[in-house]
């Protein structure tokens, strides 16, 4: 039971609600939170009824990392076989938009977490980071790269090798976050971006994800064909002809994801 309130599900209308519900050693990550938290976002991915997605924990965390005392004795052939980390790619297969709502500690696996969803809303209290070396390890399930993907490479190395962390103002500046908001309008205003997205064309959003990510790994004329295919793809739905219809006839369009 204690293990089934570790992540509470709720759904607002086209939006579901994770919440991650570990307070008592702040929304730290231990392996069976993990797993139910990649099995839920597979299951409402699936969901028709789910158009967009957000995981929060709490004012006091989002998640402070890891839960050391499930590796502090393993070795490194124990961490090779059990490969905990690629639980981890399977967030990024999700189709639908994920948006963190964070407050509070945000830091090793918490940071990772949140720089693994598409949108980012975060509090004036939020310290992001990635203090995994003062346990004498590296990050592990993204941190290097995305941190260096978002920060550049000499801000991340410093952050990664001093295992300091920075404030919602600097993470907004780089674009690791994209709002910022008081604790207590953090999850209604990650709720308003949700519902926005949500009323969106759905296949529509689904393949802008797929081409902005794209961009991230692709040279740019793969991504280009990308772009220009899943636009000429969208011509064969009802929601094209929707949405152009409703323009032409000045009244707001009914999208249905087909």
């Amino acid at each position: 039971m204690a293990e089934e309130m570790s992540l509470l599900v709720s759904q607002d209308g086209p939006v579901a609600i994770l919440r991650l519900n570990r307070p008592a050693v702040l929304n730290s990550l231990n392996r069976a939170l993990v797993e139910r938290l990649v099995a839920e976002l597979e299951r409402l991915d699936a969901d028709p009824a789910v158009l967009a997605i957000v995981i929060t924990g709490d004012e006091r965390a989002f998640a402070a990392g890891a839960d050391i005392g499930e590796m502090a004795d393993e070795s490194a052939i124990d961490m090779l076989i059990r490969d905990q980390f690629t639980v981890w790619d399977r967030i990024r297969a999700v189709r639908k938009p994920l948006i963190a709502a964070v407050s509070g500690y945000v830091l090793g696996g918490g940071a990772e977490l949140m720089m693994s969803c598409d949108l980012v809303v975060a509090s004036e209290s939020a310290r992001i980071g990635q203090p995994e070396i003062r346990l004498g390890v590296m990050p592990g399930a993204g941190g290097t790269q995305r941190l260096t993907r978002a920060l550049g490479t000499r801000r991340a190395l410093e952050l990664l090798w001093t295992g300091e962390s920075i404030d919602a103002e600097e993470a907004y500046r780089a674009g690791l976050v994209n709002r910022i908001a008081p604790a207590e309008r953090v999850l209604p205003e990650a709720l308003a971006l949700a519902r926005t997205i949500a009323s969106m064309p759905p296949l529509a959003v689904r393949l802008i994800k797929r081409a902005v990510y794209l961009a991230e790994e692709a040279p740019l004329d793969v991504g280009l064909q990308f772009e220009r295919h899943a636009f000429y793809l969208l011509f064969a739905s009802n929601d094209q002809k929707e949405g152009m219809r409703a323009f032409l006839e000045k009244r707001p369009p009914q999208f249905r994801g087909r």
